[in-house]
């Protein structure tokens, strides 16, 4: 287990969305890892939860320019020294591969799940706190309980499937964009860092880096220009207020 702790911010609403996404896929993924019914519904919920974020109608074409624009970066590359060949015309391929399948389907991510009835069922109902109990859904109740624990995990497995692409190239984007620079050490001046970001590099993440024990997070704010990074401290019952000594923190602004 890692003894540091990276709290990251997005500088844009394309890797926003992307990260919300990555936090969704991962709940659902933990959720699968299981086959209560409690766990059935955590992935119900999940995957609902993914189905209202990618009903944004600009978000498949919001994919594929992310994919196009990385696919144009590394091909710049191919002939830099120093570039393993090979390895860039795997990850090409893979970036190929990704985009063809989003182009090859004509039709609207997750539109298979938004014209099942039996989800729109759930889905409405969940916008009504306790609104899936058994006695308002017993359709749901009686998916659940009355069918076999491995036709419900296939159910589930399949559904997901309908976000393959998509997931492939939000999780390759977001590899790349946080590998793409390491970490260097700063030092937030009572607490608070400010940092003006160079014009011609377009910078889309902030990752702050500090050791697990830390009592204090960061709480980082900016746009494409700067950013702040204030240390605050954590308290469960107060409001937090800012650290006033000197915070030593690594610091990643990611660009690709």
């Amino acid at each position: 287990m890692s003894d540091t702790i990276i709290y990251e911010q997005p500088l844009n609403e394309r890797i926003r969305t992307f990260l919300r996404l990555e936090f969704l896929f991962a709940r659902v993924d933990q959720a699968l890892t299981g086959n209560t019914e409690l766990q059935n519904r955590d992935a119900i919920d999940g995957l609902l939860n993914i189905l209202t974020v990618f009903e944004r109608s600009d978000l498949k074409s919001e994919i594929i320019k992310e994919l196009e624009r990385l696919i144009e970066t590394l091909s710049a590359l191919e002939n830099s020294p120093g570039v393993d060949r090979k390895a860039l015309d795997d990850l090409l391929s893979e970036l190929d591969q990704i985009l063809d399948g989003l182009q090859l389907k004509k039709s609207t991510i997750g539109q298979s799940l938004r014209d099942n009835d039996f989800l729109s069922t759930i889905r409405q109902r969940s916008s009504i706190s306790g609104g899936t109990c058994d006695f308002d859904l017993p359709a749901y109740h009686f998916w659940l309980r009355h069918t076999t624990d491995q036709d419900r995990k296939q159910q589930l497995i399949e559904w997901l499937e309908s976000f393959i692409n998509a997931r492939a190239a939000i999780n390759i984007t977001l590899k790349l964009i946080r590998e793409g620079s390491g970490f260097t050490n700063h030092i937030a001046s009572t607490g608070l860092y400010q940092h003006t970001l160079e014009n011609d590099q377009s910078t889309q993440l902030i990752r702050v880096k500090v050791p697990k024990e830390s009592s204090f997070y960061p709480e980082i704010s900016g746009g494409k220009h700067r950013f702040t990074v204030r240390f605050m401290l954590f308290d469960l019952n107060h409001r937090a207020q800012q650290v006033d000594y000197d915070v030593d923190f690594s610091l990643s602004c990611c660009a690709m």
